[in-house]
């Protein structure tokens, strides 16, 4: 058994230095391409006007439900009268936007006199759903 000491190693280093800079540059590569890619957004380009005037831009709610009975903004209208509260938020609004919920056990024939009704007073229609 040798119990003499041995000669003593270098010690072991590791310089860190480069890897500090293969750190920023992956942390810099991130950055730019999160804000760069983005699936959830569409970017339009819109055009720009120099009178500053606001275009009125309205959304109605009309759902019909499972009973057949019309509602406009939550408020009851009978299916005769639905032509005419449609064209007195036409008055008020230029952009009107329809968001028409529909219960899905409706005939399709009732969703389609409310699409006629709005393309009669030339408002644009979106059929509201559910996602799955």
């Amino acid at each position: 058994m040798n119990l003499t000491r041995r000669k003593k190693r270098g010690s072991a280093e590791v310089h860190t230095s480069a890897m500090n800079d293969i750190m920023f540059f992956l942390l810099l590569f991130f950055l730019i391409a999160s804000t760069v890619t983005n699936p959830n957004v569409i970017k339009l380009m819109l055009p720009k006007s120099a009178s500053g005037k606001s275009v009125s831009k309205k959304t109605i709610n009309v759902a019909i439900s499972k009973e057949l009975k019309y509602f406009v903004d939550k408020k009851e209208v009978q299916e005769k009268d639905l032509n005419t509260t449609l064209s007195a938020y036409k008055t008020v609004a230029s952009q009107l936007t329809i968001i028409l919920s529909v219960d899905r056990t409706v005939a399709i024939q009732n969703v389609v006199s409310v699409m006629d009704i709005a393309q009669k007073l030339n408002i644009k229609l979106v059929l509201a759903t559910e996602p799955k």
